[in-house]
């Protein structure tokens, strides 16, 4: 009986164990929601439905939306919701669904690849052409920390024979530290063989196809080659392939045969961005592809793919390349702003205004469009009726306006094509004659037509700390020493020309040479039995020589370009101290009644040394006038002696760097 109850006492605590922790996997089940293909096939032609599910709208966003990126496993994919293709071989393959939400709450949702079979190949299969350009890079969404996202690496042969060429892919550049990109899967569909690792002496120095100057090949044990010519922008593939592995710290890179001419293919990259990828969601990242359509000769294209980080996607944004600036050359920096939007209207947006913040630490006057879409002309002085892009000025703002253009709504009625109603600006300026360092935020209006303005994420420009070393040196005053005389030199680290808080550590090597306060100690005894008075004075000097290491460390704020405050702590260690001691007994005798003295004197003299010793600290307070954030200064600092005995008073120069 008592077995029969205890069974039941663990078969219900199993149950309950069972019935929470099942409830747990569920809901870590149903977290990350899920989108299904639907496939209709017909021999070699295959229609595709996705069935997503449904979009938690963001309150107050414009009405959310799923775009969709399909892999048909043949090497060719579509951006359509509903696409049709036709195989062009019998076989078996590989669907992959890419789906991206849009102005939603979650994350995008997860898709499994669907197999199928083609059997009969009975439609004829009709390879289009789509590439403008040898090398193209697309992506099917922004990066979003930890999270897939997909890039095609697209290449075409332009040549009018067949080619065996390479290919590379650089990515994580090396300035933002950690890495934003790590590569899941690579899928290939034309026997692109990856080179694992690249043999220097392999790389071809042959003559460009254009060019009659001879180049001379490498050996195994030798590289020559005849110098080329300075405008070597396709041509020079060593130096570009040095630059790109100097900027960029990883890549991959891929040999290709067999390619005929108009020939265009696809490589097929999954990109996992790490959490601790860069967070900064205004700052531009960058990944680089090189097509050198012939192995034989160095001519090649290099192109570049810029994305801004999001936390979101929301393709209404702000971006800039000055997220981390070295201020030391920042003046030869020219930064470069990317303000994209996206018309989610039922209909077309025919005028475009975007109203864009300007620090004040950027000249107005170097702004200069580089590139706009939708493309049309800058326009002139006078009114016309033609497509064109305005900038006017306020105090505090650059005005984009697209005039007279036709860009489709999302939500419009026949348009299937996402990323036709996108847009963007994208624009250069340099800083102004005189700016501090300091961060800058920028943000931009968005307004179609004459609706409400969409505000974009604010962008920021930062500066990295830099260093800035100082020399330094002066005089110390201590005003309780005899023939106190204390000289001063060393160097100071802070940042470079902060503008108003900042740290500075110092190490401060002095020679300290003084004397102590004369001591005098008298002793007077009396001898009545032999009519004796004796007195006995000892007079003692001391001479002090001591080369101290002072370590200061303090926080320090300019009040403007030329008067600067500090605070701080110190420690003190005398490295060497050396002291001579001369003592001096007099001996005076006379008769208790007065008369005359007898006097007697002798002197004992005494050295010593230590190292290492009498370690002492403090506080100190100070100010500097001159150059407060760079260049020479003068100061004078009080350093406040926890013993309370050496307070002392520091005058000084220092000149930073």
């Amino acid at each position: 009986m008592f077995l029969n109850k205890s069974k039941l006492v663990i078969l219900f605590i199993l149950s309950n164990f069972v019935a929470v922790y099942g409830q747990e996997l569920i809901k870590k089940d149903t977290v990350r929601k899920t989108a299904k293909v639907e496939i209709q096939l017909k021999d070699n032609e295959i229609s595709l439905t996705p069935l997503a599910p449904k979009l938690n709208q963001i309150a107050g966003a414009p009405k959310a939306y799923y775009s969709y990126f399909w892999e048909f496993g043949d090497g060719n994919f579509s951006k359509e919701k509903n696409p049709k293709h036709t195989y062009k071989k019998k076989g078996d393959y590989e669907v992959k669904l890419w789906v991206t939400n849009h102005y939603d709450s979650g994350k995008p949702p997860a898709t499994r690849p669907q197999k199928v079979s083609i059997i009969n190949a009975t439609k004829a299969y009709n390879d289009i052409a789509s590439m403008d350009e040898s090398l193209e890079l697309i992506s099917n969404r922004d990066p979003v920390p930890d999270e897939e996202m997909l890039f095609v690496l697209r290449y075409k042969n332009n040549h009018n024979y067949v080619s065996n060429g390479r290919l590379y892919l650089f990515y994580n550049e090396k300035k933002y530290g950690v890495n934003n990109f790590e590569i899941k899967d690579i899928r290939v569909h034309n026997n692109e063989e990856l080179v694992v690792e690249e043999e220097k002496n392999l790389m071809s120095y042959n003559k460009d196809i254009n060019d009659n100057s001879v180049l001379y090949a490498s050996t195994e044990n030798e590289l020559n080659s005849y110098e080329q010519p300075q405008d070597t922008a396709r041509t020079d593939l060593k130096r570009t392939l040095e630059e790109s592995k100097e900027y960029y710290k990883s890549w991959s890179i891929f040999n290709f045969n067999d390619m005929n001419p108009n020939e265009e293919r696809n490589i097929f990259f999954t990109m996992k961005t790490p959490p601790e990828m860069l967070k900064d969601t205004s700052a531009i990242i960058t990944i680089r592809g090189v097509n050198v359509p012939d192995r034989n000769f160095q001519n090649h294209v290099v192109k570049e793919k810029e994305m801004e980080i999001v936390t979101s996607h929301d393709p209404n944004k702000m971006s800039s390349n000055g997220t981390l600036l070295n201020y030391r050359y920042v003046r030869f920096k020219t930064l470069k702003y990317k303000i994209q939007f996206q018309n989610d209207g039922e209909g077309p947006a025919k005028t475009i205004r975007l109203e864009t913040d300007i620090p004040d630490m950027l000249d107005k006057s170097t702004l200069k469009v580089l590139d706009m879409y939708p493309k049309c002309e800058i326009c002139p002085k006078e009114p016309v009726r033609y497509s064109c892009l305005d900038t006017t000025f306020t105090e505090k703002q650059a005005i984009f306006t697209f005039k007279n253009i036709y860009l489709p709504g999302s939500n419009q009625k026949g348009v299937q094509e996402k990323d036709s109603t996108k847009g963007f600006v994208r624009y250069s300026i340099k800083f102004g004659k005189d700016f501090h360092k300091k961060k800058t935020v920028s943000k931009t209006a968005i307004i179609f037509d004459k609706n409400e303005p969409i505000i974009t994420n604010r962008s920021t420009t930062r500066f990295l700390p830099g260093i800035s070393i100082g020399v330094k040196a002066g005089y110390n005053y201590f005003t309780n020493l005899n023939n106190s005389r204390s000289y001063f030199v060393g160097a100071t680290l802070s940042p470079f020309k902060s503008y108003r808080w900042y740290w500075q550590v110092e190490l401060l090597n002095s020679v300290h040479n003084f004397n102590s306060n004369t001591e005098i100690s008298e002793t007077t005894e009396e001898f009545p039995a032999i009519n004796l008075r004796r007195t006995t004075r000892t007079t003692t000097n001391a001479k002090f020589s001591n080369v101290d290491v002072e370590i200061p460390v303090l926080v320090r704020y300019n009040l403007n370009n030329y008067v600067g405050l500090g605070a701080g702590i110190q420690g003190k260690l005398s490295l060497n101290e050396k002291n001579e001691t001369s003592i001096v007994t007099e001996t005076f005798e006379q008769s208790l009644q007065g008369g005359d003295i007898v006097s007697d004197s002798r002197e004992n003299n005494t050295e010593g040394s230590s190292s290492f010793t009498n370690f002492r600290k403090g506080f100190l307070i100070e100010a500097t006038g001159g150059f407060a954030r760079i260049g020479p200064s003068v100061g004078a600092r009080y350093i406040f002696d926890t013993n309370k005995e050496n307070n002392y008073w520091q005058f000084y120069l220092i000149w930073k760097f």
